[in-house]
């Protein structure tokens, strides 16, 4: 009996033994993917060797052992995804498209405020039709200005260098003359100048021709446009520009008026031609208007009579403005030829009648002033009753207007003349 338990004992340890490397041989084969179990069955008519009761006995012990085996297998497995549930889930094959049914794709939700194009009412599409062309308008002024800045600057160089030239020359002689003689002159003011004009004058004279400069460039600027046929927005900044160039102008007179008004008011800075029509240091805005009435038209109902009405306006201030004038004048020559001035012994009073002809004088400034603001609101005024393009139009036909004028006066100074008439000329 011993013997015979221990012979038991010792097969089913050999048993245990291969049954657990047939086990681990398994796994081994499952965990690589690869299951390699084939069975093939008998012939038929073949005979199967007799097995003994030992044998059944190994067959009962081995599969009991592979049913444990799996168990545990099962437990560690359900044990691994429990721990590892997202490995779990990726590790599980895409299901084929087709397979998945009743299921309804996601909704893209648009979150963009506003709406689209075709939805908008037409009040809309016209505020930001507006909107963009504001902005435009902006980008096309800011550029204009930018440009018009930078040719200031070089402008402004240029006559910087020109006066240091005309200083380096000699051409202000501070030390001479008769104020030198009673130590004025050493104080530093000017008393000579281009052709004897004084330096407020000799500056004007340099502004003024770098100004008709600028002047011929917008104007030639302001005609490609209008033969163009540009839109009203883009033909507007050429015209804005050109009243400008003319608002500009008024502040250089300004300086010639504090300066020297005498020179502004003789035209000696403008053609001979140009001088018979000055009137205060310029046009006459009313003559202005009546020239330009030609070009602007057809004009509407409401446009004749704001015209009319503005060019009766000016009629009347500039005939106010002629009248003081003219007593300005009577009261100076009364206060010249008064007797007292007669007298230079009377110290006193020849200062006193020098002193009330000078205050006489400022007023003149006065004068010249109100005028240089009557011709500039009446551009300005013409600008807001005439469209866009008849105000392009009588930019263009003043400046041809006083063109012509300078272009006569060329041909009066070149015209051919007599060999007396030279003579006379020269003596």
């Amino acid at each position: 009996m011993t013997i015979w338990g221990n012979w038991t004992r010792r097969c089913s340890c050999t048993w245990i033994t291969a049954a657990a490397m047939s086990m681990a041989a398994r796994s081994k084969s499952i965990k690589g993917g690869e299951i390699s179990l084939v069975l093939s069955p008998a012939p038929v008519g073949s005979k199967q060797p007799a097995r003994s009761p030992d044998h059944h006995h190994h067959q009962h012990q081995q599969a009991a052992m592979e049913e444990l085996a799996g168990s545990r297998r099962q437990q560690q497995e359900h044990h691994h995804l429990q721990h590892q549930p997202f490995a779990a889930a990726a590790a599980e094959p895409a299901a084929p498209v087709g397979m998945i049914k009743d299921v309804k794709p996601l909704a893209k939700k648009d979150h963009r405020r506003g709406t689209s194009t075709s939805e908008r009412d037409p009040k809309t599409l016209r505020r930001l039709a507006q909107n963009r062309e504001a902005a435009r308008k902006s980008r096309l002024r800011k550029k204009a200005y930018i440009q018009q800045l930078e040719s200031s600057r070089i402008r402004l160089a240029q006559l910087e260098q020109e006066l240091h030239t005309a200083r380096a020359q000699g051409v202000f002689f501070p030390n001479s003359g008769i104020l030198a003689d009673q130590g004025v002159a050493g104080k530093g003011v000017p008393i000579g100048g281009i052709d004897g004009l004084s330096s407020e004058a000799a500056m004007f004279d340099v502004e003024y021709g770098r100004w008709q400069e600028e002047h011929y460039r917008l104007m030639y600027e302001l005609r490609a446009a209008l033969q163009q046929h540009l839109p009203e927005g883009e033909l507007q900044m050429y015209v804005e520009s050109c009243l400008a160039h003319h608002d500009e102008m008024v502040g250089i007179k300004e300086g010639a008026i504090k300066g020297d008004v005498f020179h502004l008011i003789s035209g000696v800075w403008r053609s001979p031609a140009e001088r018979c029509f000055l009137w205060l240091g310029g046009f006459r805005p009313s003559e202005v208007i009546k020239m330009l009435l030609s070009h602007v038209e057809p004009l509407t109902e409401q446009q004749i009579v704001g015209v009319y009405g503005l060019q009766q306006s000016a009629l009347e201030t500039e005939e106010a403005l002629s009248q003081g004038l003219e007593a300005l004048y009577q009261s100076l020559s009364d206060t010249v030829v008064s007797d007292a001035l007669s007298c230079p012994s009377n110290v006193a009073n020849y200062m006193g009648q020098m002193a009330a002809a000078m205050n006489k004088l400022s007023t003149l400034e006065g004068f010249v002033r109100q005028a240089e603001n009557l011709r500039q609101q009446t551009l300005h005024r013409l600008h807001q009753i005439l469209t866009t393009r008849q105000m392009a139009r009588s930019l263009l036909a003043m400046s041809d207007y006083f063109h012509r004028l300078r272009t006569l006066s060329s041909l009066w100074v070149t015209r051919p003349r007599a060999p007396q008439e030279q003579q006379q000329g020269h003596s």
